[in-house]
């Protein structure tokens, strides 16, 4: 059943047919009778006045024309004395009362009458006639049933969809809803048969609340209790460097393995911060283009380190989002591109138009990755080849999962494919434009 307001207009009107059906039915057949009856109780009487009337007595059949669906008899003492001219000389009918009996080429209806003078009259109408009459006259009376069916199933269909309106409503409601969005749902003026279905929803809404609240505060702080004793070992750390050689590969292995757990610890803070309840809260239009010069200055002494080329290219564009997420993003973007760029190489930055929205683009001249992982670098925790990565940087997999992350908040795309350049990778992201309304309770698209 895959709709259920079809469903029902069917069934209705399938039921409301049926009915009608064994009504008009048992109608026509009554009917049938009651007409029956009337035109018996016609021909009757006609054979009655011919009878009481008397016929003429000359030696000669006095023959009458009348229409071909009616014709009569008058005998006298055995004798005929008047016909109509569609009749034989024979009796049409052999016995008092009615009979059906076949002459001049049709099935008929007949009545005798016989007097006590001596006189019969005979009357008799064609059977095929009384019955087209008979359907005529009933058929004008069901006819209009029939019509009204269409009518009806019409009527049924928006009536019906009037009576499933509230339960659109709740649809679009849930519709217009944002992801994170789990408060309850309303249940003032909603119909009965839907108050389980939202008060069954409202439970679960409440759980999956409780469930992430619950998970946002462990991430949280485990992330807040492993930084002391994180920053207590580097501390140590340095103390024993001092004392011991340099190029000692043990030391070397213990402040790797710890750069990377502190890298590790960070980025669940940021992904912590850009969870939708904080996201929510901060949005304001912002430039885009302003917003990249801002990170990059931050970042270019480690570019400038490496002697990287970084180029930044277009103009203003604004948007509304949330600053620190939107630059978390463009960090963690850059920081990935420096990362993975040899000494030499170059990263370049687009900001600038796409069919209506803003794309943000990020390219490098690094060793790429194959096409088949273009969509598993999103992913929590993927790193391609693994901790064995032939650029031995230090990473946890989660730089990326937390773009992607900030980017659907956004209601942005993003996709991986290959760089401008002979080699490398590239980021590119498209926002949509998007204005703040003047209540301040949300975003819509442009």
């Amino acid at each position: 059943m895959k709709s259920i307001r079809f469903f029902l207009v069917v069934v209705l009107l399938a039921s409301m047919t049926l009915i009608i059906f064994l009504s008009a039915l048992h109608g026509y057949q009554s009917s049938m009778v009651e007409v029956k009856a009337l035109l018996d109780e016609e021909i009757a009487n006609r054979a009655r006045l011919l009878g009481i009337a008397g016929g003429s007595q000359t030696p000669d059949i006095a023959v009458v024309r009348v229409s071909e669906a009616n014709a009569f008899q008058v005998w006298h003492d055995e004798r005929l004395i008047q016909r109509s001219d569609n009749t034989p000389l024979t009796p049409i009918a052999t016995e008092a009362g009615f009979q059906d009996r076949n002459f001049s080429g049709y099935r008929w209806r007949t009545y005798s009458w016989i007097g006590d003078d001596g006189y019969r009259a005979i009357t008799a109408e064609r059977i095929d006639v009384r019955n087209a009459l008979a359907e005529g006259i009933i058929m004008k009376s069901v006819l209009p049933v029939i019509i009204a069916l269409p009518l009806a199933g019409i009527l049924i269909w928006f009536i019906v969809g009037y009576g499933l309106s509230p339960l659109r409503s709740l649809a679009n409601h849930l519709q217009r809803r944002r992801a994170d969005d789990l408060r309850p749902i309303p249940m003032d003026r909603l119909p009965v048969e839907l108050m389980q279905v939202v008060s069954s929803a409202n439970e679960l809404l409440h759980r999956l609340d409780a469930s992430f609240a619950r998970e946002r505060q462990f991430a949280s702080d485990a992330a807040h209790e492993l930084r002391t004793p994180i920053c207590a070992l580097k501390v140590h750390l340095h103390n024993i460097r001092q004392n011991l050689p340099d190029g000692d590969d043990e030391l070397a292995y213990l402040v790797a393995a710890t750069d990377r757990m502190d890298n590790l610890v960070e980025q669940i803070l940021l992904l912590y911060r850009t969870s939708p309840d904080h996201y929510a809260t901060q949005l304001k239009e912002l430039d885009l283009h302003a917003l990249v010069q801002e990170v990059i200055t931050g970042m270019y002494a480690g570019f400038e380190q490496r002697r990287i080329q970084l180029e930044l290219e277009g103009g203003t564009e604004k948007l509304v989002g949330d600053h620190f997420a939107l630059g978390t993003l463009v960090k963690n973007l850059l920081d990935n591109a420096c990362k993975y760029t040899p000494e030499g190489g170059q990263v370049r930055v687009t900001v600038g138009k796409h069919r209506g929205g803003i794309m943000l683009r990020v390219e490098d001249s690094g060793p790429g990755i194959p096409a088949d992982q273009y969509q598993r670098v999103f992913d929590r925790f993927y790193r391609v080849n693994g901790d064995q990565h032939a650029s031995d940087v230090i990473g946890c997999g989660l730089g990326l999962a937390i773009v992607k992350h900030i980017t659907e908040l956004h209601g942005a795309t993003i996709e991986a494919g290959p760089s401008s350049f002979d080699n490398g990778l590239s980021m590119t992201l498209i926002f949509p434009r998007r204005v703040i309304r003047n209540d301040m309770q949300g975003i819509n698209d442009e």
